[in-house]
């Protein structure tokens, strides 16, 4: 068996390790590039201070740059007995540069180091979610673009209520995910602060340059106190999961109304055979299982800030194993849902809408609100055309006059999608990719 980092003269009982261990191998195989890049920048601050020769650099980066190459192929694994990708990383330097490679931890513990590659990590991956969100943003505002005059009912309390449009719903959802990517940003933000160098809490004797690193990584700043960098972890995670689920939140709604308008009591949508699924007793069956996967799927992600807050909520100040768990709900959450934006994207474009849905006399009673309006903009007191027109009703002698004229901002006949794609590209230009991208690039060479 491999020695760990920080065993001495004695082995760890096996049953033991396998407990502590847990899934941390295979969780850690998401952070295998980001500890490579983190080491990057952690080793040209140590030569920068005198705590590595020029040539020891120069041999400890090409090593490095393989083994990020072995990363992004996909072939890197941690070994049988070594504990972490921390040290499976060392190992692999030390077995190719000897004692050069046991250099690399000098100012640095598995505690920063963790936290490095989970930042590193997190804010990739949010940089891929915000595309994805962008992807459904656009398919959503063509959409309603496309059918800003096909009409639909609109409902309170599942009861027919008011006039609405397909540019109406499309561009609803289009807005939601503005105010989700906001979110996203918010979490962006906190999440691009550098923790390297807070050691296991308490910082570093050693005369780390720790605006250098946060400089060579892109960081906006660093988390500048020690022991509050240490304190981040589960609280990073917590905050970027509560951003996950605000776009889970719209996605689950989405896809519940997409179900709900499929089905034939209802007729407004309807997806391409080839996107639905069939039964194996009723051949006429053509069900909306992804919209139903996409609710189910999303609506765990909406779980996720609640899981996290109770392994970290009750710990005090410093590091405790129970952080660890958070990895194995954390980690995975963003395929999931990049996953589940990306096939909401394809289901929005692929689906068809009923254009003759208001042909059908049982709508006519939510053209209600239009006659109580037009009777009270001829002079006639409110309160007075509201009892005329529910009368008719009553009555059954109620003739809806059809013809729509809504004007005001965010209404059918002035969608305002243009400020809506203004607004998410303001949104979007407030991240800043583009440094990250830039430090990246010059960490390389």
């Amino acid at each position: 068996m491999t020695k760990k980092l920080w065993e001495k003269n004695f082995e760890v009982n096996q049953e033991i390790d396998r407990f502590t261990v847990g899934r941390d191998r295979e969780m850690d195989l998401y952070l295998a590039k980001y500890d490579v890049l983190g080491s990057m920048a952690h080793i040209t601050m140590l030569q920068s201070i005198g705590l590595l020769e020029a040539d020891e650099l120069t041999r400890l980066m090409a090593a490095l740059r393989r083994i990020y190459a072995c990363c992004e192929r996909g072939e890197f694994q941690i070994e049988e007995g070594v504990e972490d990708v921390h040290s499976e990383v060392e190992l692999l330097l030390t077995r190719e540069l000897g004692d050069v490679g046991k250099k690399i931890h000098s100012g640095r513990s598995r505690n920063d180091q963790v936290l490095l590659d989970l930042k590193l990590f997190t804010r990739h991956e949010l940089h891929e979610i915000v595309d994805a969100v962008k992807l459904l943003f656009d398919e959503l505002i063509a959409k309603s673009n496309q059918l800003k005059d096909v009409l639909m009912p609109g409902y309170t309390h599942l009861q027919i209520a008011m006039p609405s449009s397909f540019g109406l719903w499309f561009g609803a959802y289009a807005e939601s995910l503005v105010d989700d990517t906001l979110f996203l940003q918010a979490a962006y933000r906190l999440t691009n602060r550098n923790p390297l160098g807070s050691a296991a809490g308490y910082g570093s004797s050693f005369p780390l340059n720790r605006q250098l690193t946060t400089d060579l990584l892109g960081f906006d700043s660093m988390n500048y106190n020690v022991v509050y960098a240490q304190m981040g972890r589960g609280k990073m995670e917590r905050n970027v999961a509560f951003a996950l689920a605000s776009v889970a939140g719209t996605l689950a709604k989405l896809a519940f109304d997409a179900c709900l308008f499929n089905s034939q009591n209802f007729g407004f949508v309807k997806l391409p055979k080839e996107c639905t699924t069939g039964s194996s007793i009723m051949p006429h069956k053509k069900n909306p299982d992804v919209f139903e996967l996409l609710r189910a799927k999303s609506n765990k992600l909406q779980g996720l800030p609640q899981q996290i807050m109770l392994i970290m909520n009750n710990l005090p100040s410093g590091y405790f194993r129970d952080l660890q768990l958070i990895k194995e709900v954390f980690l995975p959450a963003f395929d999931e849902l990049k996953d589940c934006l990306r096939m909401a994207a394809y289901m929005i474009n692929k689906m068809e809408v009923n254009e003759r849905i208001l042909d059908n006399p049982m709508y006519d009673p939510m053209f209600s609100v239009e006659e109580v309006n037009r009777l009270a903009a001829a002079g006639m007191p409110f309160r007075d055309a509201y009892k005329q027109v529910g009368l008719e009703i009553e009555n059954e002698t109620f003739r809806a006059d059809r013809r729509i004229r809504h004007t005001h901002e965010g209404s059918m006949g002035n969608l305002c999608n243009d400020r809506i794609v203004a607004q998410m590209g303001e949104t979007l230009d407030g991240f800043h990719f583009e440094r990250v991208k830039n430090a990246e690039k010059q960490l390389f060479g």
